[in-house]
């Protein structure tokens, strides 16, 4: 039970945190600006791992990725402490692999969560000022999908196709990670 505990907890603040970091980097590829309330929450909960990490990993072209790399070393701490309070053992070699598809895991759910906000805001408050930091992550994912499903009595479904898409790749990163770890 403690370890359930220990468990949520850490998957809590470690997906948050690098969650942060993550969103961070996408926002800066897809240059939205960070003025907006959005923004602001994610340099709040960013800047102290990724601007000492600036220092030391380079952008890329427009990927920030001291942002990714922050998001992962977040990872890799969750899954050291969980190695730690399982007792350690041998099994430190699965540590980081378990960081890399908890990151995979990260960005394949923050994009769930991002459509379904936007979902939510496109019915309920389009002229918020999230809305439109919102819809901008969103439209360079949703693109390819309108091309192909045309709207329905003025209805967008192109959302539950990336959805259904989104939770098809949760699936089958969980079985890749299965197959990996027993490999290990």
């Amino acid at each position: 039970m403690l370890y359930q505990i220990a468990t949520f907890l850490l998957d809590l603040a470690a997906g948050l945190l690098a969650g942060a970091c993550l969103l961070r980097l996408y926002m800066q590829y897809q240059r939205v600006p960070f003025g907006s309330p959005v923004g602001r929450v994610v340099f709040a909960l960013s800047d102290w791992i990724v601007l000492p990490l600036r220092r030391v990993v380079p952008s890329v072209r427009r990927w920030d990725l001291a942002s990714l790399v922050a998001a992962l070393v977040l990872q890799l701490a969750q899954y050291v402490l969980l190695w730690l309070l399982l007792g350690g053992g041998s099994a430190i070699a699965a540590v980081p692999v378990l960081a890399v598809f908890g990151l995979v895991r990260l960005v394949i759910s923050g994009l769930v969560g991002l459509m379904i906000v936007f979902a939510v805001l496109s019915w309920v408050q389009p002229g918020s000022p999230v809305f439109g930091v919102v819809a901008r992550l969103c439209e360079p994912l949703l693109r390819p999908f309108q091309r192909f499903i045309p709207l329905v009595g003025g209805v967008d479904l192109s959302p539950l196709a990336l959805l259904v898409v989104l939770q098809a790749a949760l699936i089958v990163l969980g079985n890749l990670q299965g197959l990996v770890l027993g490999s290990l």
